[in-house]
């Protein structure tokens, strides 16, 4: 790990509200998106001559069509309730990064343009314009957002600060002002269905290289199937679960509950990526693009389920957009959800007992679970309320023998985000990504000083990704960083070597 050149978060006595640092994070930018990639997907490919125009033409087009946005700009009455609860607020303390301040980016521009009040008393209705200034502004600190909605739960009004963000960057792109990490990964997803440009072969060599890594390490022939016509379930995972660690033990623990249950299940090269960044840029067209193509798929190979991975934002838009974006999926057998987490699919054996499993594999770690935000405060799992916090949590105390929570006011519905999520998970971003994992680093090194974790387990990638980078700047290290389905996979019995 490189040493970083910017102040490290002290969270030893946990994180609290820090003093107030106007501008601290005003100096952090963004990576600017190709003509290539901006044009690719649909927008100019550079700023248009009249942006402003355009932009205040594209923000009364989103508050025609999504009537909440609208509301958000019009409803907050400044009470403050929301502003010590961004991540990014606590680990920087910088004002722009208070959600309340980050909506008021878009609101004071919306009154400017939009409000009786604003265009006749200007600054003293708090109204400006669109200027240079402001567009720089909305370039920082849109993208000092992960989208995460914790500020929404704190909200009397239950104003969504990752809708404004979305809908900001939305605008930006319209205007050809874009970001080149999302909108190069979307292009790629277009290219060759999935976030890392994957092409087909090299799927396959992956996948053949995974079977001959299981069969030596437990003599079990367990499949990783591509392309099975026919097959009951198709599996649809993060593209990082390919490749990456520790995301690619949760691909074979996925594999080995497959195996274990005699289910049969395909991996599907024409949709081999469950994440969709449509929604980070809050594009309705790219996101509707990449589900199609899920479903499509799913259809072409004739599945009768299908289940998807460990990736939060890309379960949120599975069980929140799926059935409006691409359905509807009347191929699919009615007796099961659509999607269907693995999460619920796994714990559905464990309750039947169709899964042989030995709690003490997993005896070298005590665990504790870590709230994607997505799946947290965006979706459910299961036929009860609260579903998707305890679906996860039956699943770890059912293959491991030692589980500990963290401090439900940082988990659960509250809970941190990881602090790399909704399109910031670049390297341009880092510090931003560094400081606001403090308050999650601070549970978790809570729980790690106190109760003997040394692992955190988690069903996103993307806070897979983020939390091994950052969390040696506190002096943990990215081995504490799990999957539950990796817990499984040591768990699960297939048989003897």
């Amino acid at each position: 790990m490189a040493k970083a050149d910017f102040e490290i978060p002290d969270i030893e006595n946990g994180v609290s509200v820090p003093a107030i640092k106007p501008g601290a994070m005003a100096h952090v930018k963004y990576h600017a998106a190709s003509e290539a990639h901006l044009s690719k997907l649909g927008f100019p490919a550079k700023r248009v001559d009249n942006w402003k125009e355009v932009a205040l033409a594209k923000m009364n087009e989103l508050m025609g069509k999504y009537k909440s946005l609208k509301l958000f700009l019009d409803v907050c009455v400044k009470c403050g309730a929301c502003a010590d609860k961004c991540h990014y607020f606590l680990g920087t303390g910088d004002p722009n990064n208070m959600p309340v301040a980050r909506q008021e980016l878009m609101r004071k521009v919306y009154r400017k343009n939009f409000t009786l009040g604003g265009k006749l008393f200007g600054g003293l209705a708090r109204a400006e314009d669109l200027t240079e200034e402001v567009l720089r502004e909305w370039m920082t600190y849109f993208h000092q957002c992960s989208q995460c909605r914790r500020c929404s739960v704190f909200c009397p009004f239950g104003i969504d600060t990752a809708e404004i963000s979305m809908a900001a960057r939305e605008i930006m792109d319209s205007i050809g002002v874009g970001q080149k990490y999302t909108l190069e990964i979307i292009a790629k997803v277009h290219d060759t269905g999935n976030n890392l440009g994957i092409p087909k072969d090299a799927l396959i060599g992956t996948l053949e290289f995974l079977e001959e890594d299981v069969k030596e390490a437990t003599g079990v022939d367990v499949k990783f199937p591509l392309d099975q016509k026919g097959a009951e379930v198709m599996l649809i995972v993060p593209s990082a679960d390919f490749f990456s660690s520790p995301h690619v033990d949760s691909l074979v623990g996925y594999a080995k509950v497959f195996h274990a249950a005699g289910i049969s299940y395909t991996f599907s090269s024409h949709a081999s990526e469950f994440a969709n960044f449509g929604m980070f840029i809050g594009s309705y067209d790219n996101t509707k693009k990449i589900a199609t193509r899920i479903a499509d798929a799913g259809r072409e190979l004739g599945v009768k389920r299908i289940v998807v991975g460990e990736c939060g934002h890309a379960y949120r838009v599975a069980y929140s957009f799926w059935n409006t974006l691409a359905g509807p999926f009347d191929y699919l057998d009615k007796n099961h959800a659509v999607p269907t987490h693995i999460c619920e699919f796994t714990e559905e054996l464990i309750r039947r007992n169709a899964l042989r499993l030995d709690k003490s594999a997993n005896d070298e770690f005590t665990v504790t679970y870590h709230d994607s935000c997505n799946v947290a405060r965006a979706s459910r799992m299961g036929t009860e309320p609260g579903g998707q916090f305890e679906i996860p949590r039956n699943i770890l105390k059912a293959v491991c023998n030692k589980y500990v929570e963290m401090d439900p006011e940082a988990n659960r519905e509250k809970t941190f985000c990881c602090g790399g999520g909704g399109g910031l998970l670049s390297d341009e971003l880092l510090e931003v990504r560094v400081k606001g994992a403090a308050p999650k680093a601070a549970a978790l090194k809570e729980v790690m000083d106190n109760q003997g974790v040394n692992t955190m387990a988690m069903i996103c990638a993307i806070c897979k990704a983020q939390f091994t980078k950052v969390l040696p700047y506190y002096d943990i290290p990215m081995e504490a960083v799990a999957g539950v389905h990796q817990l499984v996979g040591n768990a699960i019995q297939l048989g003897g070597k």
